[in-house]
């Protein structure tokens, strides 16, 4: 195997990851909410069930797209990689765009 498959095949294992509306609804909210929210904020803002949004944290964090530390029986998760960030806010661009009929930016590569 090439080593661009390699990387190909990972982003792919990723991009599966973010193919979740719930995993969506996630990060969204991590991004825009001010530093690390614990799962009980998460469940709470999300109007999503407990065990749930623990699942898809636990998914998250396995992929590496949030970060999290433990602090008595409180579990924190944050957004603290700038390349994660930038998907999330790239993806909604686009699909800023789509929705609202705008022409996308133009082809760089023409």
């Amino acid at each position: 195997m090439s080593s661009i498959q390699v990387f190909i095949d990972e982003a792919a294992k990723i991009y599966k990851v973010l193919s979740n509306s719930t995993r969506l609804s996630i990060l969204y909210y991590l991004r825009h909410y001010d530093g690390e929210a614990d799962v009980k904020t998460i469940v709470n803002d999300l109007h999503l069930a407990q065990p749930i949004v623990s699942k898809q944290l636990g998914i998250l964090y396995r992929y590496q797209l949030v970060n999290r530390h433990k602090e008595g029986t409180r579990v924190y998760y944050a957004l603290d990689d700038p390349h994660v960030i930038e998907m999330i806010d790239d993806m909604l661009k686009h699909v800023k765009h789509e929705i609202k009929g705008e022409p996308h930016p133009r082809n760089l590569y023409k």
